[in-house]
């Protein structure tokens, strides 16, 4: 009765199931997950609760790209082109775009591990094979570009990016922006993160830089003006002029066929990126204060916070003395503190827990001494 896209696992897993139980009895929980801005005490400016009341909002004047004025004032954010740019409901949704323009069933994409497991349920509720490649740590995160170049086929038809990406935090580097284009691939850039840097990052590249490539960059209010609510991302596009044009009227029709972007957010969205650096610099404060803490409660311990460029999260490497879904568990349960293990991002091996450096900062300084007693 039902398509083999949506048989996915439905039981909740150990950790999910742990917490709702220590929960339902009242029990303290450090949570250190917690990636929604709007429920970790973010300041916002005073006039984006005002951006939506406006008359013209009860006007219904659809167009498949977005409003001219409110693609202007992206395209003004970001220094490229309206022409060139596309409103979506969100990231998710502007996946699901790409992936139709570039797709056919059981087509492949590459998509880089560790990453985001939402990228997996995205491919696979579109029809398309996802294939991972490899994220390398020697010290630093980095594309192992070896393992990209075995893993492309005659099937594969775009490689997924994620700058900085989540979790690991590493920024696209132009060296391996280079190295990627010349696979002559579209590339697809999630690069939502891309404006919270952690340290100064002279080699990062947005995807949109390659020269020759058909390249697409996806962004949203969503993070860059802690707007989730909101539902307004959009499609940077950018291709050899040959090829730019029939993209684009490709894309207007899959655009046309949904027409999901609300009136309110468009008319709204000058305003919100005019106002947005309260809530964004008061996240890149807090993150940036946050890893420094995570570091220094867990130096001298048996735990390692991984060198992170950019983005809302760290990651902990772990004793290997049990897997991190074990660890996970022990935090929750012996000291009431929650963590994401690696395994939720497809880490290969070893043991790692994935924080949010979004968390408050007392709650993320108490759940790290917690850790650090743990781990010894």
């Amino acid at each position: 009765m039902f398509s083999r896209r949506t048989d996915l696992p439905l039981e909740a897993n150990a950790l999910t199931q742990r917490l709702a139980e220590r929960r339902a009895t009242g029990a303290q929980v450090l949570d250190l997950t917690e990636s929604n801005p709007t429920r970790v005490g973010i300041p916002y400016h005073p006039d984006v609760v005002h951006a939506l009341a406006r008359e013209q909002c009860l006007v219904y004047a659809p167009e498949p790209f977005g409003l001219a004025a409110a693609r202007a004032a992206v395209a003004a954010e970001l220094s490229w082109p309206a022409s060139q740019l596309l409103l979506t409901a969100s990231t998710s949704e502007a996946y699901a775009y790409l992936f139709k323009l570039l797709c056919d069933p059981g087509d492949h994409v590459l998509v880089p591990a560790p990453s985001y497991p939402l990228l997996e349920h995205l491919a696979r509720l579109e029809s398309v094979v996802m294939d991972c490649y490899p994220l390398a740590y020697d010290g630093a995160w980095h594309i192992d570009l070896d393992a990209v170049r075995r893993a492309t086929t005659k099937s594969t038809r775009a490689i997924v990016l994620v700058s900085p990406n989540n979790p690991t935090g590493n920024y696209l580097h132009q060296s391996e922006l280079a190295a990627l284009t010349e696979l002559g691939l579209p590339l697809i850039a999630d690069e939502v993160f891309a404006s919270y840097p952690l340290l100064d990052v002279p080699t990062k590249a947005s995807v949109l830089a390659a020269e020759g490539a058909v390249s697409f960059s996806l962004g949203g209010l969503s993070k860059l003006a802690a707007l989730p609510q909101m539902k307004l991302g959009w499609i940077a596009c950018n291709a050899p002029p040959e090829m730019l044009s029939p993209l684009l009227a490709r894309l207007e029709i899959v655009a046309d066929a949904f027409l999901s972007v609300a009136t309110p957010v468009q008319l709204a969205v000058g305003d919100l990126l005019a106002t947005r650096s309260v809530a964004h610099d008061a996240i890149l404060k807090r993150t940036r204060a946050n890893l420094t803490t995570l570091r220094d409660v867990l130096a001298d311990t048996a735990a390692t916070v991984l060198h992170v460029e950019g983005g809302w999260y760290a990651t902990v490497r772990l004793p290997e003395s049990q897997d991190d879904e074990a660890w996970a568990l022990r935090f929750l349960e012996e000291d009431g503190v929650l963590v994401q293990p690696g395994y939720f991002f497809d880490f290969e091996s070893g043991a790692y827990a994935v924080i949010s450096l979004l968390t408050p900062e007392a709650t993320l300084r108490d759940g790290a001494q917690r850790i650090a007693q743990r781990v010894g």
